[in-house]
């Protein structure tokens, strides 16, 4: 295993409400040295989650994305606030953003968005045994819940508003648990 780099320094060069922008000096065992700048994560990270109803029936969201500029189709998802872990962050995304209660979660991975230069780490979450329930969220207007059949994945993958990272990643992941692929 390779020796981790030497820290030589580290500062916070900017903030916002969202994101903390550290510059980062390193030593590599070969005695060369650079210069990185990271985006900092909370701790706990964030949860994605992967409703499935009974009848095998993905359960999607609608909702504005600022980062591309358009409305994107995907999973309930959320940071993971002061005092919750992943179970409760994933109850709390699912009933707010979709409108089911989870009986059963399981958690399928995490995933890190941009290694290189994020610290973020997103918690890829199964749930079933989904019951109706309703709870109001930080979302700016009503998000549009979409009911997807989990046979029909190749055509959802097609969709070009289906396009985020995590999502492929946890659609995959759910298949494999469920052993569709």
């Amino acid at each position: 295993m390779k020796m981790l780099p030497e820290i030589l320094s580290q500062q916070v060069v900017a903030r916002s409400r969202i994101f903390t922008v550290e510059a980062l000096g390193l030593r590599f065992a070969n005695g060369v040295a650079v210069e990185f700048e990271r985006l900092l994560s909370g701790i706990d990270g964030a949860v994605l989650v992967v409703p499935v109803t009974a009848d095998d029936q993905l359960v999607l969201i609608r909702e504005y994305s600022a980062g591309v500029g358009r409305y994107e189709l995907g999973f309930p998802k959320g940071k993971i606030d002061p005092g919750e872990d992943w179970q409760a962050a994933s109850i709390r995304e699912c009933i707010e953003e979709a409108g089911y209660r989870p009986g059963r979660l399981k958690l399928l991975d995490q995933v890190s968005l941009s290694a290189g230069y994020m610290s973020h780490i997103t918690h890829l979450v199964l749930a079933e045994s989904l019951v109706p329930a309703q709870a109001d969220g930080d979302e700016p207007e009503p998000l549009e819940v979409v009911h997807w059949p989990l046979a029909q994945w190749r055509a959802l993958l097609a969709q070009p508003d289906f396009s985020e990272g995590r999502a492929y990643a946890a659609l995959m992941r759910t298949l494999m648990e469920k052993q569709w692929i």
